[in-house]
């Protein structure tokens, strides 16, 4: 088993006044690197967006794009003639394929919206865009594995262009689990977001992330109450990339 452990106050942080965000990969003005990417994991942005605030209307091409609300609710609006409030206790994947425009705006006047920007480089270039999301809280599992993203249509959560597969555990204090790897090959980029918990060998507590690789499956015991995003991805970078 390999791991790579980044504790919560070693990533980048770019705080707008209107958006505080940390960086756990290189992104915009964070240049690491030794922080680049985990498998095809992009990016992992922890962002807080203030009331009345958001994100104007950019281009994506190319890339799997996940957003999780972690607090507050979020309006999205995109090229494809999407418009759509994510919230918390839901997920929501856009697949920018060939290129999409979107916008993402906190309205409420009252409470800043929390949520967690993932990019996942898919299998292959130029899919159809397309735009999705799911309520994930019916699926919660305590002291198991909830799964709310995969590769297949048909699976729980949401899917997307790449051999990835997110889960949420949350444990209550001293349960665990062992979790078993769906793909050869993969590996876990393991995040906290509340909590702490022993993720392999490894102590983490709330924000910490560990990546693991080199191994069919590890096992997860949480050291106080705890909720952990496993993201499950391929290591090996897709042949356009190289």
């Amino acid at each position: 088993m390999k791991t790579v452990y980044h504790k919560a106050d070693t990533r980048g942080h770019a705080n707008h006044g209107w958006l505080n965000s940390y960086h756990t990969f290189s992104f915009a003005g964070y240049q690491n690197q030794d922080r680049m990417n985990f498998g095809v994991l992009r990016v992992l942005n922890d962002d807080t967006v203030t009331q009345g605030m958001g994100f104007g209307t950019h281009p994506h091409r190319d890339m799997e794009i996940i957003s999780i609300p972690l607090e507050g609710d979020l309006e999205h609006k995109d090229s494809m003639g999407t418009t759509a409030v994510i919230r918390k206790g839901e997920i929501q994947v856009m697949s920018a394929g060939t290129g999409v425009m979107h916008s993402e705006y906190n309205k409420n006047k009252d409470q800043a919206v929390k949520f967690l920007q993932i990019w996942v480089f898919p299998r292959e270039v130029g899919v159809e865009p397309r735009y999705d999301q799911k309520s994930i809280k019916e699926g919660e599992k305590i002291n198991g594995f909830q799964q709310i993203l995969s590769p297949n249509k048909n699976d729980d959560g949401v899917w997307i262009h790449q051999d990835a597969w997110f889960s949420l555990a949350n444990f209550t204090k001293g349960n665990g689990k062992n979790y078993m790897l769906n793909k050869k090959g993969n590996g876990v980029y393991a995040f906290v977001l509340r909590g702490s918990a022993k993720v392999g060998d490894r102590i983490l507590n709330e924000r910490d992330g560990l990546g693991i690789w080199d191994t069919q499956s590890f096992n997860i015991e949480a050291v106080e109450d705890a909720e952990i995003l496993l993201m499950e991805v391929p290591m090996e970078l897709p042949a356009y990339l190289k």
